[in-house]
């Protein structure tokens, strides 16, 4: 396997797309945040302290999305067509999953872009709660889809976890 992030040198580089056709792209992440079932609670009758957590993650999820080139080093600069950040309730198991749908137009996919925005999304719930549970757990982190440029869609096969 060959890392197109590596020049022959051995030296890091970002990827030439120069010559890349443009496409529409999608790319869907989930995230997981476990809690105490009193902070799920007090998150979904709008008790935090801080204030309305859920709408505070999902604009900074947006805001992740789209800072994702300056956060990640090899990662290219995009425009960005859309974001998209869902939150589901799991009460069996005390979280909060988050998903995102990243679109654009363009050489290169939204993968990270979908990833950092429900990473960044899942710390704000994080920082947003800590003072009332510590020991919040962000965890399974994953890229769910993608579609658009040469591969196509792909869709994750779920793994005995």
């Amino acid at each position: 396997m060959e890392f197109t992030h590596i020049n022959p040198q051995g030296y890091a580089r970002m990827v030439d797309v120069s010559s890349k056709p443009d496409s529409e792209r999608m790319a869907k992440a989930q995230a997981i945040v476990n809690m105490k079932s009193e902070t799920l609670e007090a998150i979904r009758n709008g008790t935090v302290k801080k204030g309305d957590v859920l709408a505070v993650a999902q604009v900074a999820g947006i805001m992740g999305a789209k800072q994702t080139a300056s956060l990640i080093p090899m990662c290219h600069p995009l425009f960005i067509s859309s974001v998209d950040i869902d939150f589901i309730f799991d009460q069996d198991n005390s979280n909060i999953i988050i998903t995102s749908e990243v679109k654009t137009n363009g050489k290169t996919g939204v993968e990270m872009e979908a990833i950092t925005a429900v990473t960044v999304a899942a710390l704000t719930i994080y920082d947003m709660c800590k003072a009332v549970d510590r020991w919040i757990e962000v965890k399974s982190i994953k890229l769910l889809e993608k579609s658009g440029g040469k591969s196509g869609f792909q869709k994750r096969r779920e793994m005995d976890e």
